[in-house]
């Protein structure tokens, strides 16, 4: 029999779901489900065996959702009693610093990531709602909350503390807690067997660009420094996000725009970054307009491949140099302009893409860097649900996390 986890992303209006089989690190079925609560009617696409299944109809509650999702592996398959599922893990975005690992699931741990939602209100309360719902819907199964930014909590304190008053920081937790950290550490440890290099002084820099973007420099594994901050609104431009913006602007446009908390709030977080500057996030329309002479387009570009290429320098010196560097995530994965600009800015410093690899369109780890080149550039597809899934199997496995918090059915 296989041994699965399913593997649950819940977001404010939504929930995506993978099947993980864990011996061969493949969905066997995957899922989305949309527009929840939203006054028109929801959309859900469950795929499975080559086949894919959607309906519309309104779904009120994630409660709603997921009861339905489920009702999908019944009806379309493959059967949860049947698959050999042993946990759901469950992702969220923010574990401050009270979850540095791992967690299950249970009335206390739930509570605790409503209560970090301070931190990432967008995240965190749909996803403990996500976790609730499915303790309820399979009881039998150990649920567990795996975090983005345990990863980064292991940062050294000069790269995770803010110049901010000491008391003011402590009393409220402001520190850099980064995010997509999940997919840092899958891509950090997968890159030494990918490049053949022992792991062990290994100096890395991973740069997760998607819709989402963020950067880490790594040292035998560890994180050094990452882009994110205590949100996930610091660092590099984005689709919808400002990135790095001095703090100054928000004191600006409260006393001369008249704005509020909540209005500048949505101003950074979805309608700057290349949405912002462009009209669109996906980077295809951007290249686009790039294509037909778009002043707006072809300044926001040069403004995104600057941040990456900032950080890449920043890295390099914080690290003593840098070995490997890394494309991930939509952008990074698929766009080949992108990391060709990237890899060009860094040609003075020996840095040589070989372009009919980049070029390349495929799904498959690859160097794209030249046999001669200072840096292996590398393209390596994340997978966090496959990380996810390996961390919720160890803790249903051992029946108990490192909090003390133990699983009975």
């Amino acid at each position: 029999m296989a041994k699965t986890v399913l593997v649950i992303n819940s977001g404010s209006s939504s929930i995506k779901y993978q099947l993980v089989d864990l011996e061969n690190g493949e969905a066997l079925a995957s899922g989305l489900v949309e527009k929840i609560g939203e006054p028109i009617d929801g959309h859900y696409k469950h795929e499975y065996n080559g086949e894919k299944h959607e309906l519309e109809e309104p779904i009120k509650t994630h409660a709603d959702g997921l009861k339905r999702v489920l009702g999908f592996f019944k009806e379309y398959g493959p059967d949860l009693n049947e698959s050999g599922i042993v946990a759901v893990g469950h992702r969220v975005v923010q574990g401050g610093s009270v979850f540095p690992q791992p967690a299950l699931v249970n009335a206390k741990t739930i509570q605790q990531v409503k209560d970090l939602a301070v931190l990432a209100p967008l995240h965190n309360g749909p996803e403990a709602t996500g976790a609730e719902v499915m303790e309820q819907l399979l009881p039998d199964v150990p649920q567990i909350f795996v975090f983005d930014s345990s990863f980064f909590f292991q940062l050294p304190k000069e790269a995770s503390t803010y110049a901010l008053n000491k008391e003011v920081a402590e009393k409220y937790k402001i520190r850099r807690y980064g995010a997509h950290g999940t997919s840092h550490e899958y891509i950090g440890g997968v890159v030494p067997g990918i490049i053949g290099k022992p792991a062990e002084g290994l100096k890395q820099i991973v740069l997760h660009i998607g819709n989402g973007a963020s950067a880490s420099a790594q040292i035998s594994g560890r994180p050094i420094d990452t882009s994110m901050g205590l949100t996930p609104l610091e660092g590099l431009m984005m689709g919808g996000r400002t990135g790095d913006i001095d703090p100054a602007a928000v004191f600006h446009l409260i006393r001369n725009a008249h704005m509020n908390v909540d209005e500048i709030d949505e101003l950074f977080n979805k309608k700057s970054g290349m949405t912002g500057m462009t009209g669109y996030a996906d980077m295809r329309e951007v290249d686009r307009l790039i294509n037909e002479g778009n002043e707006d387009a072809i300044l926001a570009m040069d403004i995104y491949v600057h941040r990456i290429v900032g950080y890449i320098g920043n890295y390099t010196a914080q690290m003593g140099g840098v070995d490997v560097i890394t494309f991930t995530a939509g952008v990074g994965e698929n766009d080949n302009n992108v990391r060709a600009r990237v890899c060009e800015r860094l040609a003075p410093f020996g840095v040589k893409l070989d372009k009919a690899k980049n070029d390349e369109r495929s799904k498959e780890p690859r160097i794209i860097s030249t046999p001669d080149s200072s840096v292996i550039i590398a393209v390596i597809p994340t997978n966090e649900e496959l990380a996810i899934a390996h961390k919720a199997d160890k803790i249903a496995a051992e029946g108990k996390d490192s909090y003390g918090n133990v699983f009975t059915k």
